[in-house]
């Protein structure tokens, strides 16, 4: 074999999820405005897993099969992601937090921890500055508090590149609107262009216990920003996941799924 090839490393490979494992519960939830796609799984401590920008539900099998076995498992699709509907309200982080929020209110949970990925790990975080006491902790993987927290070559990213044409295809054969992918993604593009846009004094006023967490070679976030995260929300704890990338619950859902449990299952404060 030619020494110019080489096999790619575990951090720029993009693994199929997981399939879920078979739901306790599911369907649709009607939250501001829109129809909602969820599922439950398991049974004890409630934990909610929020996929990133353009995913959906399914990219979380690996976790759902680990956390169902001692905890009760939310997942969902976004606002226009996946199975969920979308209507005209301009996308803004506090907007999926409320939606979020009204999802819980409507499978009666009143407190959840929380584990989010890259869009997920965002509205996580406006979910403790903004509603604390629907919150235990939050996991916050691969999340920004500011647009200059992203990488500005990340489309140039071979691997991210390729989650995004997947995405699509996800899209058009679960969405109720399976044609109208261009228009969903311009749609939220118009909120990625603009935020977060969070202060140091937002995010100071933190008290939910919060987990920073990046892998190592993340295509889409500085570490230079999630170290500053990490440094400016009161106590967060900086977890760098190794060998891995933007798309860590895949590449290592072993690891990750301990880093989840190290953090969420441990008691008090980080």
């Amino acid at each position: 074999m030619s020494s110019s090839v080489r096999a790619a490393e575990r951090w720029e490979q993009l693994p199929q999820p997981m399939p879920l494992p078979t739901a306790e519960k599911s369907g649709t939830a009607p939250v501001n405005g829109i129809e909602m796609y969820y599922a439950v799984y398991g049974k004890g401590a409630p934990v909610l897993l929020i996929h990133g920008g353009l995913g959906y539900a399914g990219i979380w099998g690996a976790q759902v099969a680990d956390l169902a076995r001692d905890h009760m498992v939310i997942v969902a699709d976004s606002r226009g992601h996946g199975r969920s509907t979308r209507n005209a309200d301009p996308y803004s982080y506090d907007l999926m937090s409320s939606d979020y929020l009204a999802l819980l209110d409507y499978l009666k949970i009143d407190k959840t921890a929380l584990v989010g990925w890259s869009d997920g790990g965002i509205i996580g975080i406006d979910i403790a500055m903004n509603h604390p006491e629907r919150l235990t902790k939050v996991f916050a993987q691969a999340a920004n508090t500011k647009v200059e927290g992203l990488k500005p070559d990340v489309l140039q990213n071979k691997t991210f590149a390729g989650y995004v044409d997947k995405a699509g295809e996800v899209y058009k054969e679960i969405s109720p609107t399976p044609d109208q992918y261009d228009a969903f993604v311009e749609q939220i593009s118009n909120m990625w262009a603009s935020q977060p846009h969070w202060s140091d004094d937002d995010l100071k006023k933190i008290k939910t216990p919060v987990a920073i967490v990046l892998g190592d070679h993340d295509e889409a976030i500085t570490r230079e920003h999630t170290d500053y995260m990490a440094k400016t929300i009161p106590g967060a704890k900086l977890i760098i996941l190794k060998n891995a990338s933007h798309f860590a619950m895949l590449q290592d859902p072993e690891g990750y799924n301990k880093a989840v449990r190290d953090f969420i299952d441990s008691d008090g404060q980080p």
